[in-house]
């Protein structure tokens, strides 16, 4: 039976490269060294807290030196060629490296690193910690256009294993509190590079907003996620319902378009995901995804949020969820946080969530007719390490 495999190599600077292979792969197994000259990598960004709320900021400088819209001919996504050696030296189906400006590491251990949960929580003026962690880019495809919505079923599977293999790794990472695997879409979300691709960020902390549903879970109790879904699933806001996700617009929906999905039963991370839980998000999240592109006649900006359990921390009671929201609010028309929700965090909706999720239930009909997502190839088995050259 085929199986995603996966090969891990090195880019000239050090930085970790990974090469996970479709289960239908066509490409040979060899890769090609990468053939830039070694260049230093930036220093670790350093944390600030903010006094005000507790949240810690990190002063990352170096993001200054991204690389913004390039031309297709120098994607540094794409595979390298003579005149683009690019980040990816060979050809691939699914590659994730460490990001080059990383908002947080490469350092991992520092003297001011965070000591832990409780030296993050305590507050005074002028604290600082080193922005331990990691940052990796995650690149859905060869191509320099498209998004996760655009891949196969088998492409979008690999896709999901490399989210659940990274998860695993970078949780074990000294230091790391939370891993967040995301993919921003749309230069009106603020995109920087056209190629599809998603990061996975791995935190020093527990982010503010794992903090506020932590708050919620010790108010409410632990059977919140479990109740959460079976509401939803009993009302008009579901959009998609498989044997082990439900897609649905919540309850309380902030953005025009907001979709939530979770998994009828409990996982902390994409690590304790089971086999036919990833087959079937393949292309339940592909059906998703392209009904939000039928809405309208061009491609919506959005931005796709897997919320993780922390490492170690409410694993119990805290389940992987996904979070779809866009700021668009109809064809030519985005929604701007302006001074209620940026200033005070006081939202307004601007569409009643029912009627969103009807909206959404018609797009995910049509693009079913117009653009369906297909079916897996057969018997993939999960993951199979390969041995690598170095």
């Amino acid at each position: 039976m085929p199986a995603i495999t996966k090969q891990v190599h090195r880019l000239a600077d050090g930085r970790e490269l990974i090469y996970y292979d479709d289960a239908d792969t066509t490409l040979a197994p060899e890769r090609g060294p990468d053939l830039r000259e070694p260049t230093p990598r930036p220093a670790t960004a350093t944390m600030r807290q903010d006094p005000l709320t507790g949240e810690w900021i990190s002063i990352a400088a170096a993001r200054q030196n991204r690389v913004f819209l390039p031309p297709a001919e120098l994607d540094p996504l794409a595979p390298a060629t003579p005149t683009n050696l690019s980040e990816v030296p060979s050809n691939y189906d699914v590659a994730v490296f460490e990001n080059k400006s990383p908002s947080f590491g490469p350092l991992l251990e520092d003297d001011n690193a965070p000591e832990g949960l409780d030296d993050l929580s305590a507050i005074g003026l002028g604290r600082t910690r080193t922005s331990v962690g990691r940052c990796e880019v995650v690149c859905f495809s060869p191509s320099s256009t498209g998004s996760f919505g655009s891949l196969t079923p088998s492409r979008a599977r690999t896709v999901i294993e490399a989210w659940a293999d990274r998860t695993a790794a970078l949780s074990a990472l000294p230091g790391v509190r939370q891993v967040f695997p995301f993919e921003n879409r749309g230069e009106a979300i603020g995109v920087t590079l056209h190629h599809p691709h998603g990061q996975i960020y791995s935190y020093p902390y527990i982010t503010p907003r794992t903090t506020a549903l932590i708050r919620s879970l010790d108010a409410y109790g632990p059977t919140l996620f479990a109740d959460i879904l079976e509401r939803e699933r009993a009302s008009e806001r579901v959009i998609l319902s498989g044997k082990h996700w439900t897609a649905f617009v919540p309850f309380a929906a902030r953005w025009p378009i907001e979709i939530h999905v979770l998994p009828h039963r409990h996982v902390a991370d994409f690590t304790e995901t089971s086999a036919d839980e990833r087959d079937e998000l393949a292309t339940l999240y592909l059906r998703v995804l392209r009904g939000v592109d039928a809405l309208y006649d061009s491609p919506t900006p959005y931005i796709a949020a897997w919320h993780q359990a922390p490492v170690g921390v409410r694993r119990d009671e805290i389940r992987l969820m996904l979070q779809i929201t866009s700021p668009r609010r109809a064809a030519d028309k985005l929604k701007f946080l302006a001074g209620s929700e940026s200033a005070m965090g006081a939202w307004i909706g601007d569409i009643p969530p029912e009627q969103a999720a009807e909206r959404l239930r018609d797009a995910v009909a049509r693009a079913d007719r117009d653009d369906p997502a297909g079916e897996l190839p057969a018997g993939i088995t999960g993951l199979t390490p390969r041995k690598a050259d170095r």
